[in-house]
């Protein structure tokens, strides 16, 4: 097997959701092709030492807050990759390119450069995702009050929703989600349903949500569509990077209201668990909005609300 070349690179994100990529210069292979900054991680170097080097070099700046994301592989004609991917939001200096390469600041939904090195092609999609992720809870606060919190929160920024309400009958659950993606659209946010593929499909609806157990079940995941998973073990972390699912949520982390007998995993147990996952994670359990920061440093990409979300 061939060695594998360890690198650092960074989404660096301003505020306005642009992250910065850098055209490759003449001299260097892949010239041409645009990527996230970063480069080789060093014998004896940390990832984020590595990266923190790097964009001093490259870039011209120094790095404030760093928080780990997701690691893949990626297999070039010539090399294998390994990408530690580190989110960063916070920096001193104005990037520039040091080495001429060309810099750029693009949407992740709207890319008007290219060609985009193949390895960092599919980290655009996660980058779509959101940091919220919402579960609805009808059950608890009622169809009035719920729409009347969905309507607030949607103004407030909410762009991912989750319906799960396995008690209601197929005619309601469909009502509900007709309503919900009615809601939604003007918005731009996606809706997912939690365990009804099929649904998903008849109600153009953006997603499917399955839980452990039924994602253990699945050998393949469902095409042309967002989907995620619930999952509390080991087990159920490998078989969603398996299927290559969009993204997890992994659960509890802390006490919370839906399993008051359930120890939460902790901060730094959740952290250890998602060390190099290639998948992007969801924080699930006593999350709050306040609980977005401790989220990002444990490695999450978001935090998953299912109370605290419709308390507005």
């Amino acid at each position: 097997m061939k060695n594998i070349i360890q690198a650092a690179v960074a989404i660096t994100i301003r505020n306005d959701g642009l992250v910065l990529l850098a055209k490759r210069p003449e001299g260097k292979t892949w010239s041409g092709w645009w990527e996230f900054p970063g480069g080789k991680i060093e014998i004896g170097e940390t990832p984020y030492i590595a990266l923190k080097r790097e964009l001093a070099e490259e870039i011209g700046i120094d790095i404030l807050v760093a928080h780990p994301w997701v690691t893949r592989e990626f297999q070039y004609p010539e090399k294998l990759v390994k990408l530690h991917f580190f989110i960063i939001r916070e920096w001193v200096g104005i990037p520039q390119g040091c080495e001429g390469q060309e810099l750029s600041w693009q949407h992740p939904d709207n890319l008007t450069v290219d060609p985009i090195l193949p390895a960092n092609i599919p980290i655009f999609k996660s980058l779509r995702l959101p940091n919220v992720y919402a579960i609805s809870n009808l059950a608890e606060l009622g169809e009035k009050n719920f729409f009347s919190c969905l309507s607030i929160a949607l103004e407030n920024g909410l762009r991912l929703i989750q319906i799960r309400e396995s008690y209601l009958t197929e005619d309601k659950l469909k009502a509900l989600t007709t309503k919900v993606i009615e809601y939604s659209k003007p918005y731009g946010a996606k809706v997912l349903i939690n365990g009804r593929a099929d649904m998903a499909n008849e109600l153009s609806a953006d997603g499917v949500h399955f839980s452990g157990k039924a994602m253990m079940q699945l050998q393949k995941r469902p095409e042309n569509m967002i989907c995620g998973a619930s999952c509390h073990n080991h087990a159920e972390l490998s078989h969603a990077k398996h299927l290559h699912l969009d993204f997890v949520v992994l659960s509890p982390v802390l006490k919370t209201l839906s399993h008051p007998g359930a120890d939460g995993l902790g901060w730094e147990r959740f952290s250890e668990w998602i060390k190099d996952y290639p998948i992007p994670v969801f924080a699930l359990g006593g999350m709050e909005s306040s609980s977005i920061t401790d989220a990002w440093k444990a490695g999450a990409h978001g935090i998953a609300m299912q109370r605290a979300i419709w308390q507005v």
